[in-house]
């Protein structure tokens, strides 16, 4: 068999009491903060723009928007949901590939339940399949997929969504070959979108279009049998080198979820390593902006392929600022959602603090750990190395942790006492016997 039909295989044979304790475990991590991510994020412009342009669109409005009073049809409910988890830029990454593995899977798995009867044993089972089918055909793609300039939560993203979707359909395996095969030809998103509202759009997008995949494939539309694998297929024609044998190498019993790992700040992860130093600086010592003669930052390459924007003056270009991302951490002691606006973007010591630094790259730094030093106008320097930023797999985030960043983030749209139910129902989604009790807890109520 082809890996597409391989992974199809897998897939369609998989059963819930197959999953390992600690791979549930982490499922219910990774859905905890999916759902505060897709809460916190919406009420921002983006995911507004979008309701008001595509409502009259929309078919039946039977599914529910997470964070929302407006109903769409499941389609554009999946969008919605997407473009809302991935706003903020803190909704979880696998190193290994730099997925944003969550969010284009639970978005569709989301809407889904919102419209049709799903247990949660059922529901956690659907999203570890995307899980792993996404970040496994990223990973026969990753680096060089990445490097040339696709946003790779979009591409792979879509594979996600379509196992997923096509798991709670009941597809059989031919059925679920068409929905990979359809899933690939559909697969898309550019890098260059970063710091626009273009970026989130991408889990929004893979979320919406891996959910047809899995609607037509039902239905009998076919698609080509090697969609993945084929010469003219996904991986050869989106990555000049690539290794087929990462999709299905011990599918089953190796789960990626295991490698997940979830954002303390809302910002590109690559970036986090900077923040964490300059926050530890700014902590142990009591510094003035006017004190800072300049800060001299050693960081791995591909953080300045990612986030080497200077010159900016919007908060989602921030996102993407190694410079930006230095400077709150020394000035603001602090990286939340406030440090990433226009307004932090723009101030006077911000910004002067940005325009000191200078970041080089050094391929002997690792891509969670940096070296930092603080010139002092009277002439004394600080040094700070981080080896493991907080929130990577050298340092993960405890499950009180993940607790309190979705109060932070949900209690932007909800009551505190919603989001503590909320958070309850997260908790035991596997339990669920109807997961629409958790979609009802996470949008307003009137």
């Amino acid at each position: 068999m082809g890996a597409t039909r391989e992974l199809a295989a897998y897939i369609v044979s998989a059963r819930h009491e197959s999953l390992p304790a600690d791979v549930r475990h982490e499922a219910h991590r990774a859905l905890l903060n999916y759902v505060g991510c897709a809460v916190g994020g919406a009420r921002e412009a983006a995911v507004d723009i979008a309701i008001r342009t595509l409502a009259r669109y929309s078919g039946a409005p039977e599914a529910q928007v997470l964070g929302r009073s407006e109903r769409f049809d499941a389609l554009h409910a999946s969008l919605m949901n997407g473009i809302s988890s991935h706003v903020h830029d803190y909704d979880d990454t696998t190193p290994k590939n730099y997925i944003h593995p969550s969010s284009p899977v639970a978005s569709a798995l989301l809407a889904y339940a919102s419209t049709e009867r799903v247990s949660g044993a059922d529901f956690l089972l659907a999203f570890v399949l995307g899980f792993e089918a996404e970040s496994r055909v990223g990973n026969a793609v990753y680096p060089s997929h990445y490097d040339v300039g696709w946003h790779i939560t979009g591409t792979a993203g879509v594979f996600g969504a379509a196992a997923a979707i096509g798991k709670l359909l009941d597809l059989r395996e031919q059925n679920m070959v068409w929905a990979l095969g359809l899933a690939a030809t559909q697969a898309a998103g550019l890098r260059e979108m970063f710091g626009s509202m273009g970026k989130a759009f991408h889990p929004g997008r893979s979320a919406q279009s891996g959910y047809l995949a899995a609607l037509l494939a039902r239905e009998g539309f076919t698609s080509g049998e090697y969609g993945i694998e084929g010469p003219r297929g996904f991986a050869p024609v989106q990555s000049r080198t690539y290794d087929l044998a990462k999709i299905t190498d011990r599918i089953g019993t190796h789960f990626d979820l295991r490698e997940n790992t979830y954002k303390p700040f809302p910002c590109g992860i690559v970036i986090h390593p900077t923040i964490d130093a300059c926050i530890q600086i700014a902590r142990s010592r009591a510094i003035q902006p006017s004190d800072i003669a300049a800060v001299h930052l050693r960081v791995a390459p591909l953080v300045l392929d990612l986030c080497n924007k200077k010159e900016i003056s919007v908060g989602l270009e921030g996102k993407f600022s190694v410079y930006h991302a230095a400077a709150i951490g020394l000035v603001r002691g602090k990286a939340g959602l406030r440090e990433f606006t226009d307004e932090t973007v723009n101030d006077a010591d911000v910004k002067a603090v940005r325009l000191k630094t200078v970041a080089t790259a050094d391929p002997s730094i690792a891509e969670d750990a940096v070296r930092v030093e603080v010139e002092l106008a009277n002439g004394q320097r600080i040094n700070q190395h981080v080896d493991h930023a907080i929130g990577n797999l050298g340092r993960p985030m405890t499950d009180r942790e993940l607790e309190e960043k979705f109060r932070d983030q949900a209690s932007l749209v909800l009551p505190a006492q919603q989001v503590s139910e909320l958070i309850a129902l997260c908790w035991k989604t596997g339990a669920l016997a109807d997961m629409s009790q958790l979609i009802a807890a996470a949008v307003p109520r009137a």
